[in-house]
């Protein structure tokens, strides 16, 4: 086991935030390591000194002599008008041959390989920097948060590529279940502290709150003893005969030492609303078509939600999740069909555009007292602010004042003193912090009522969905299974894919036969001209928007200031109207080219 890279006694600071202080840690090249801690704590500034674009402010970073570093960018190395394979070749000094077999592993073949990179999305965009990475051959790979934006399928591919890689990885992520199935390490950054954990995420976690809960029994066992000893030295000290007994436990009380604990920041405790359970479906779609006017998204939709399920609307990027959300609650008609919901339905909705309906001339106190169902005390509407992290004088903030991550708290507050038993929730857990996501996950499985939701996070996936509702290929259906059977699902289909393509690889025989099964693959895809030069050119621009979106919806989250945060996502709203257009525009070029 060799050592790739020590840290040894590092400290950095900005300003007067401590971001490393005297930290020290290793990395040997066998470990895959899950790099964890607040936002903020200084893990992405950690990542940067190790690829030396910053400088420690005292220590040192102590490099093996053959230590290759593969960096995953952020940004886009891209020539204009360059393809997958003359971006992999130009990138890696590999032949085509090599390059297109390893392109084949993440799925990147045909027009997503030999058509234009600026075509493709976020998410094959990243296929294709990952596949570079491996024909690097690197043998320490640094990831800095890379399932952001990625589909589920995605996300399952970059796993198989990580199982599969041999050599050692450092990956800062959020996301636990892909912690969990990549890292057999876990490195943690608090208040400028590292400590190598030789374990998993889950049980890392638990041995942080076992140790915890062990700090706060000794201390409550110390402060105990405390309070008996200075019981006795009042009682003792004026008596002669007992004087010397209450010095020396004086000098006793001095030695006791509290273990200091270090409290985290806030964290929300969230309350489910209290509804009485019913029995039967909940909403029924009848042969429903759901999408937009000259363009159908789905069809043929007959589904049932159970009153008291919590059904997860699951799906690769663009399927047409929210379609069928919103046409479900009837901020969209279907243009066939029949939605319809059971009696005595009390529907609650939460989606992006909730944050710029609220009332700008209102106090968060006030926006919680006309949300609330009448009868609600003022106690339990305080709890819930507090409970979203709206504590003391912060109750009395105006809504104009608000940032977005506050608006979204306020508005997720709003719902669950609402007298809803319906919860439709769009993406809830955006613009929310882990921990809050993680009391919301808590709520949700306590409520008595019936939860619909869309998210990209499969932590919160599993442990809140109890059905599964799949949007696929212009149809959505009722999955017969859990979420871990969905997975089962999709990572057979990824298997069995990566199966195929190596099977293609090996009966080609690489080199110039691989080249030219690429080459005819190319080239039958390219039967319409005129239509497919429309759709490159739809495609170039909804990618073009959709990086927009990303870097937009990023500083939105960053933004403290409301009138920025108010800006910020009028604009994403305004690109996600735009996107909208040229997504119905794509899938009508698709049928064209199709018939």
């Amino acid at each position: 086991m060799a050592v790739l890279l020590e840290i040894k006694n590092a400290s950095k600071h900005f300003g007067d935030q401590v971001l490393l202080d005297d930290a020290s840690a290793t990395i040997t090249d066998e470990g895959k390591v899950g790099f964890v801690g607040r936002n903020g704590a200084g893990k992405s500034t950690l990542l940067r000194v190790i690829l030396g674009e910053e400088e420690l402010d005292r220590g040192e970073i102590i490099r093996h002599p053959r230590l290759k570093i593969g960096y995953l960018r952020q940004h886009d190395p891209f020539k204009p008008g360059e393809t997958a394979a003359e971006f992999l070749m130009r990138d890696s000094g590999q032949p085509d041959w090599k390059c297109g077999e390893v392109a084949g592993q993440f799925e990147l073949k045909g027009e997503s390989l030999h058509g234009p990179i600026a075509a493709l999305s976020g998410g094959w965009q990243t296929r294709v920097k990952l596949a570079s990475l491996l024909l690097q051959e690197p043998n320490l790979l640094l990831l800095d948060e890379p399932t952001n934006f990625l589909d589920l399928r995605t996300q399952i591919l970059l796993e198989h590529f990580l199982r599969s890689f041999k050599e050692a990885c450092l990956i800062v992520s959020h996301d636990r279940a892909f912690l969990s199935a990549t890292c057999s390490h876990t490195l943690d950054l608090t208040r400028g502290s590292l400590t190598m954990f030789p374990g998993k995420i889950e049980p890392f976690l638990e041995f942080q709150r076992e140790k915890r809960d062990h700090q706060e029994r000794t201390n409550a066992t110390m402060q105990s003893k405390r309070k008996q000893l200075e019981d006795f030295i009042a009682r003792n000290r004026a008596r002669a005969s007992t004087a010397t007994r209450a010095k020396s436990k004086s000098k006793q009380l001095e030695r006791m030492e509290i273990e200091e604990l270090q409290h985290d920041e806030p964290t929300a405790v969230i309350r489910a609303p209290q509804v009485d359970p019913r029995k039967g479906p909940a909403v029924r779609c009848r042969n429903v078509s759901v999408g937009y006017p000259g363009r159908e998204v789905a069809c043929g939709i007959d589904v049932e939600i159970e009153h008291g399920s919590r059904a997860a609307l699951v799906g690769d990027n663009g399927q047409g999740k929210t379609t069928f959300l919103r046409t479900i609650v009837d901020s969209l008609k279907p243009l066939r069909g029949d939605v319809r919901w059971g009696f005595g339905c009390q529907i609650g909705i939460y989606a992006q555009h909730v944050y710029t309906s609220l009332p700008v001339d209102q106090t968060v106190l006030g926006y919680l007292e006309n949300a609330a169902t009448i009868g609600t005390k003022a106690q339990m509407i305080l709890d819930l602010a507090g409970a979203m992290l709206f504590r003391g004088n912060a109750v009395n903030k105006s809504v104009s004042v608000l940032s977005g991550g506050e608006r979204a708290r306020l508005c997720m507050a709003g719902l669950l003193l609402g007298p809803y038993n319906v919860l439709v929730l769009d993406e809830p857990g955006n613009h929310l912090d882990v921990d809050t996501v993680d009391a919301l996950a808590e709520s949700l499985i306590d409520y008595r009522g019936t939860v619909i939701f869309t998210s990209h996070d499969r932590y919160f996936l599993k442990r809140v969905a109890t059905s599964i509702v799949e949007v696929r290929d212009g149809r959505v259906i009722n999955y017969r299974g859990d979420y871990d059977s969905y997975i089962h699902m999709v990572n057979r289909e990824i298997d069995e894919g990566e199966r195929e393509n190596k099977s293609v690889v090996a009966k080609s025989g690489g080199g110039a036969k691989n080249k030219n099964i690429a080459s005819q693959t190319a080239t039958s895809v390219r039967n319409d001209r005129e239509v497919r030069k429309e759709i490159t050119t739809v495609e170039r621009s909804i990618s073009k928007l959709d990086q927009e979106k990303k870097g937009l919806s990023i500083q939105f989250l960053a933004a403290v200031d409301p009138a920025e945060s108010l800006k910020l996502h009028n604009e994403v709203a305004a690109l996600t109207q735009t996107l909208a257009v040229l997504e119905e525009r794509w899938l009508i070029l698709q049928q064209e080219l199709g018939e």
